[in-house]
């Protein structure tokens, strides 16, 4: 099946504008929730279950199946049911992925009835869009795809996320969440809707002091601070953290670390680039908000950090390290590691990027 065209960006602009929709009860017959991130299907089947009926009326007329206990015949016999006193029947079809004979509901998706809302909550993969299925439910009702963040968008959804709660986060403790918790946004959304109920009254803004306390990540010991000291040329702040990382392997992945400091030199490298082609083409360095879309940042005050530390860095110097961090990301996959565990081979590899 040909991979998703559909951009984490696009998806969450088209999850809002549901969300606002179900809010103004703006309902569809059919709702066909898939893709690979169950975070945004979870949350959009949670309020149309919600909304559509009041609790007394969800007794009667709410049905939730499950597909590894059911087959679509089943599932189009409920939808053409009528409702009991009320304007809606909702049938929602949970882990629809596993339904047995799914295509066999566009029996029902061909016509649906106006007082049956359908939810089919397909996780894992998206429905085939060649299917008749696929075809009818985006003719009759609504599609929503729901896409996997890639490493450098988690950043502005996760500052996106907790602006929608009235609150801002500082870089670093974005930085130390991502680090933590991966591209997983289900993961993140539940520990800072935790982190968000523990503080106190009048609290603006969430910091890495909150990230140390409440979610329990270090905010002197994490790769932000790893790659600000490697950045500012800091090496014996720089092993102390290599230190505390190899007592703490499982907190901290040297893949993952090795993936943050490559981030790190090839924003020194483009930065580098950039301004080397201003000087010896006249190519105008381009302005912080361009740098922004370009080195894929979230805000001003990263971009700030990196062109200062630029400064520090030759980019020959540069381009020689990020040959180096490509092959210790082999080696911490296992390749030709000498028989080095993990925390020794980050400090290797952090002492040939300081004496080279």
């Amino acid at each position: 099946m040909a991979k998703s065209t559909i951009k984490f960006k696009d998806c969450v602009a088209e999850f809002e504008r549901l969300q606002a929709s179900i809010n103004k009860r703006e309902f569809a017959p059919i709702y066909l929730l898939m893709g690979e991130e169950s975070y945004f299907i979870d949350r959009l089947s949670e309020q149309l279950a919600q909304t559509i009926l009041s609790p007394a009326e969800q007794a009667f007329n709410q049905i939730t199946v499950y597909g590894k206990d059911s087959e679509a015949g089943q599932v189009v016999n409920l939808c053409r049911q009528m409702p009991m006193m009320g304007a809606y029947e909702v049938i929602i079809v949970k882990e629809a992925q596993q339904l047995r004979q799914i295509e066999k509901l566009s029996h029902y998706t061909s016509k649906p009835q106006k007082s049956t809302i359908l939810i089919i909550c397909h996780k894992e993969k998206n429905v085939d869009k060649r299917s008749a299925l696929y075809k009818q439910c985006q003719k009759e009702g609504v599609v929503f795809e729901s896409v996997r963040p890639r490493e450098y968008e988690i950043g502005g959804w996760l500052t996106q996320f907790i602006a929608g709660k009235g609150l801002k986060i500082s870089p670093k403790a974005v930085q130390m969440l991502s680090d933590h918790l991966g591209c997983d946004i289900a993961k993140i959304s539940n520990e800072l809707d935790k982190l968000v109920v523990s503080l106190p009254a009048g609290t603006v803004g969430i910091t890495d002091v909150d990230i140390e306390q409440k979610v329990g990540i270090s905010k002197d010991y994490n790769n932000f601070e790893l790659c600000n000291a490697v950045a500012l040329q800091d090496v014996t702040r720089a092993l102390k953290i290599a230190d505390h990382f190899a007592h703490n392997p499982k907190d901290n992945p040297l893949l993952v670390t090795i993936m943050s400091l490559y981030g790190l030199f090839r924003d020194l490298f483009i930065i580098n680039y950039l301004r080397w082609q201003e000087r010896q083409k006249r190519i105008p360095m381009p302005n912080d908000m361009e740098l922004m879309r370009i080195l894929k940042k979230s805000n001003l005050y990263a971009i700030g950090e990196v062109k200062q530390q630029a400064a520090r860095w030759d980019n020959r110097r540069v381009f020689r390290i990020l040959g180096l961090l490509r092959e210790y990301d082999g080696k911490s996959k296992g390749i030709d590691t000498g028989g080095m565990n993990d925390g020794e081979l980050l400090r290797e590899l952090l002492l040939k990027i300081f004496i080279g």
